[in-house]
């Protein structure tokens, strides 16, 4: 008897634990989506990957684990868990939620064509979806905005690629004419050096010549000195020599 109600226990023990077993990826999605509202997102990634280590096919865990992620701003891994949560869900209503959310992600980043392709099938799903149909227009708006920006980027770098261009060549020309005056100042200068050489060369000439005629001069002078001289001296009587008797 003692025996056969050990085997009852074990029996039920086993019949629990079995039951327990089919049940643990909703108990942890529960548990996730009450650290979920508690904000604790970190603890609540844990319960839902705890889910869908239990069940993959689960859609419900793969969305709550793309929220999870998408609150910590790991936008990357939550994008792969809305796309497949997109796969896996049968329910429009439910796919198009992650359709939603695909489309938040890619407007933070301001990936505004790929987020209106998101909303675009979120819509698509649920047509009523007026957060989605708000997002939707939001997005064109600024995709329309970023185009034409990125345009008036392009048009201010070309002026300024024109502008640049222009100072340079006017830096170039102003260089080019400074070379210009300091080549013309040197060969002035070169000209004016050449000209005082000149001058003083043809300087030197005149006063070589002037002092040539000075000597010559001189020398004619002194010729006509010696010549009256000795003329003078011819012209004087001579004292007669007397001889002395003895």
């Amino acid at each position: 008897m003692r025996y056969l109600r050990y085997i009852l226990v074990f029996a039920l023990m086993v019949l629990g634990l079995a039951k327990v077993g089919a049940q643990n990826d909703r108990n942890f999605i529960r548990q996730g989506n009450r650290a979920y509202h508690k904000q604790k997102w970190a603890a609540a990634e844990t319960q839902y990957r705890k889910a869908i280590s239990k069940n993959q096919k689960n859609a419900q865990a793969v969305y709550n684990l793309g929220c999870a992620l998408m609150m910590q701003q790991k936008d990357s891994m939550a994008m792969i868990q809305f796309e497949n949560a997109s796969k896996l869900e049968t329910n429009k209503m439910r796919r198009a939620r992650s359709y939603h959310n695909m489309g938040v992600v890619m407007q933070q980043h301001q990936q505004y064509a790929q987020a209106i392709g998101c909303y675009e099938n979120a819509l698509r799903c649920n047509p009523q979806d007026n957060a989605t149909r708000y997002n939707l227009a939001l997005c064109k708006k600024l995709l329309k905005n970023q185009k034409q920006n990125k345009q008036n980027d392009k048009n201010k770098k070309d002026k300024n690629k024109d502008k640049n261009k222009d100072k340079q060549n006017k830096d170039q020309n102003k260089d080019q004419n400074k070379d210009k005056n300091k080549n013309d100042k040197n060969k002035n200068n070169q000209n004016k050096n050449n000209q005082q050489n000149q001058q003083n060369q043809n300087n030197q000439d005149k006063m070589s010549k002037d002092n040539a005629e000075q000597l010559l001069n001189a020398a004619i002078q002194q010729e006509k000195d010696t010549k009256r001289k000795m003329q003078k001296a011819m012209s004087q009587p001579r004292r007669k020599q007397y001889e002395k008797n003895w």
